[in-house]
């Protein structure tokens, strides 16, 4: 519960207009499950993100850093501190030559689809991802055989110590699903991809392509968070839970989808207990026939 004086404070760095107490979060995530979140708040730019996480961390008042929601599972007793949403202020994008740079709140799908007006090839794998590019390049994102770490050039953040910095493709220490980025607290406020040339048409080809697999193969019609676990080396997680037996398993509202194996739905009253179980239950079945441990992907925040 937050104090007055932290409810103050907070409309006095963001405006009231940008604030929502006691605001549900299955309004905030392609899971449509989590209970109330202290704060929700809306942020708009740099300046804002700064002051407020400095204040925060002062008051030592628990945060955390919501793009689109859609690799996210918060409880179902909600968030006990403050949600920083990187707003509308976070969504703009530019192009000069083959670089394109955009905000972290911007959709992904949204800068491929600049990418591929402005003849930019590169970014095509991203057309059907339905996170943010701050979130993308934090878990470096990926698909059909692309990822962010391949167009990535720069990245702006701000550090935990509030200082606004810029690091390297390099310095991302890129890997599978994973960067730097959150390990060391870094939010990330701006990207610059660094394209090719290419020609239009067929880079929409390739995008339509990649997004005529996405609804062939994945469960779109269900409120889900995607692949819920990485990739084990040498193997497909959706392969070995459908061998384990449990296609179409189901916890609750939680179901694992009939479709595909490595994605998890929520049929309409699923609850994130649901969603944990169901996880556990498949990471014991999967090690048990297998040897092998699933790593989740998801972000589970409680």
């Amino acid at each position: 519960m937050l104090s007055r004086t932290v409810k103050d404070t907070i409309i006095e760095y963001v405006s009231e207009k940008n604030v929502l107490f006691d605001e549900d979060l299955s309004k905030h995530t392609s899971f449509k499950i989590g209970g109330p979140a202290d704060a929700f708040v809306e942020i708009e730019s740099i300046e804002q993100l700064t002051k407020l996480s400095e204040y925060l961390d002062r008051v030592e008042e628990k945060y955390y850093i919501l793009g689109n929601g859609s690799n996210t599972l918060f409880s179902d007793r909600g968030y006990e501190g403050v949600i920083l949403h990187i707003g509308g202020g976070f969504s703009g994008i530019t192009v000069s030559g083959i670089r394109i740079i955009a905000k972290a709140g911007a959709a992904l799908a949204k800068v491929s689809k600049t990418a591929q007006e402005h003849s930019l090839t590169g970014l095509e794998f991203a057309a059907g991802i339905p996170g943010t590019v701050g979130g993308g390049v934090v878990m470096n994102a990926g698909a059909y055989g692309g990822e962010m770490s391949f167009v990535v050039d720069t990245v702006k953040a701000i550090s935990p110590k509030g200082e606004e910095i810029e690091l390297e493709n390099k310095s991302l220490e890129f890997g599978y699903r994973y960067s730097i980025l959150r390990h060391r607290g870094y939010v990330v406020t701006e990207v610059s991809f660094n394209l090719k040339e290419g020609d239009k048409d067929e880079i929409r080809a390739r995008m339509d392509d990649f997004n005529s697999r996405r609804r062939e193969k994945q469960p779109l019609e269900y409120p889900s968070a995607g692949s819920v676990f990485k990739r084990p080396e040498g193997h497909f997680a959706g392969q070995l839970i459908m061998e384990a037996g449990m296609r179409g398993f189901q916890i609750g509202g939680a179901r694992v989808s009939d479709k595909h194996c490595g994605f998890i739905i929520n049929t309409g009253h699923a609850s994130a207990e649901d969603v944990t179980e169901l996880i556990d239950e498949i990471q014991f079945r999967v090690r048990d026939r297998f040897g092998i441990l699933l790593e989740p992907e998801i972000e589970i925040v409680r």
